[in-house]
């Protein structure tokens, strides 16, 4: 059976290296490998260095990778998908309703394809400020930020001085670049308890942090813990729900190094990463479980067997593995 042409990762080019050093030749290791002769061949030909060594040929797949989807958006108004998308916003069709329309319509055209999460994104994120507020009025549910509604303030808005993340650097969507996560609070029965939850986004590692208390003070020093483990180069940023622990978010960043950046109120799709992982946590933890019986032992145990769970997304590699081979990386 023809295997489909698939991009090389960095487990994979490990193991490249190590099969060519063997003398293997192309059809040989795509073989093992369980990919097309195409992504070998492409690899090979794309990274142009003799002898191959996996972590250069990684270093240049990124920096061609980031230097290609840098400033790109899926929606351009001067593309086919593009027109399609404002125009039907401006006849207030809901994003889900384009979706499915162009899902239907347009089965074997990738270029007239689009997720609704991405034309909420394009919406509340992406665009300018003038047109982001035009496409809002074509919405039917004219919220200034996508999510349940809520009468009255926010009172999860409570933090002073918070970096929106809007203002994140590119690099972040892609996942080309690590060392950006992700993080929230999961809490317990009776919200009495809770335990931290941090995601890188690029190797989709877990880290899971043991809370004596989740007032900000006990927040804040407990992830300043876990991030002290952390190797320099896989720390750059975080984003974070609006949850008040954080507040003293500008002391956390004075002691680690590394900005946070809030995602908007009652947007849980703007931290896809933990959002999924604190999803597959809750099969160990379900709702209603009470943090303060749950020791740090038994929190590290569950992270462990997370972390070396093979992810289809990685291409079968763990977490723990991609994780590993980014830091021998130095990106």
């Amino acid at each position: 059976m023809k295997k489909d042409y698939k991009r090389i990762v960095l487990c994979q080019r490990i193991k490249i290296e190590k099969l060519l050093a063997l003398g293997k030749n192309q059809t040989q290791i795509a073989a093992t490998l369980g990919v097309n002769k195409s992504s070998i061949s492409n690899e090979l030909k794309r990274i142009k260095i003799e002898p191959y060594g996996a972590i250069d040929a990684h270093n240049i797949s990124v920096s061609n990778s980031s230097n290609r989807k840098f400033g790109k958006v899926k929606i351009d108004p001067e593309t086919a998908l593009g027109k399609f998308v404002l125009a039907k916003l401006k006849l207030h069709w809901s994003p889900e309703q384009i979706h499915l329309f162009l899902k239907k319509n347009y089965p074997l055209d990738k270029s007239m394809q689009i997720s609704f999460e991405s034309i909420y994104f394009y919406i509340y994120v992406h665009v300018k400020p003038a047109l982001k507020k035009e496409l809002i009025g074509q919405l039917r549910q004219k919220r200034a930020y996508r999510g349940n509604a809520r009468r009255g303030a926010d009172k999860r808005t409570t933090i002073k001085d918070p970096i929106r993340i809007d203002e994140r650097p590119n690099e972040v969507l892609g996942r080309e670049i690590p060392g950006h996560w992700e993080g929230d609070l999961i809490i317990g029965k009776n919200h009495d308890s809770a335990i931290g939850t941090l995601n890188e986004r690029s190797s989709r590692t877990v880290i899971l942090v043991h809370l004596k208390a989740k007032d900000a003070t006990s927040v804040r020093k407990a992830f300043e813990r876990e991030f002290k483990t952390i190797p320099t180069q896989m720390k750059k940023s975080l984003t974070y729900d609006n949850g008040s622990e954080m507040a003293e978010h500008k002391l956390f960043t004075k002691n680690t190094k590394i900005v946070v950046y809030f995602a908007h109120p009652y947007s849980p799709w703007e931290r896809p990463t933990n959002e999924n992982s604190n999803g597959l946590i809750r099969d160990y933890f379900p709702k209603g479980t009470d943090f303060n019986s749950i020791t740090k032992k038994q929190l590290k145990e569950v992270q462990n067997q997370l972390n070396e769970r093979p992810r289809k997304v990685l291409n079968m590699c763990t977490p723990k593995e991609v994780f590993a081979q980014y830091v021998l990386s130095g990106l």
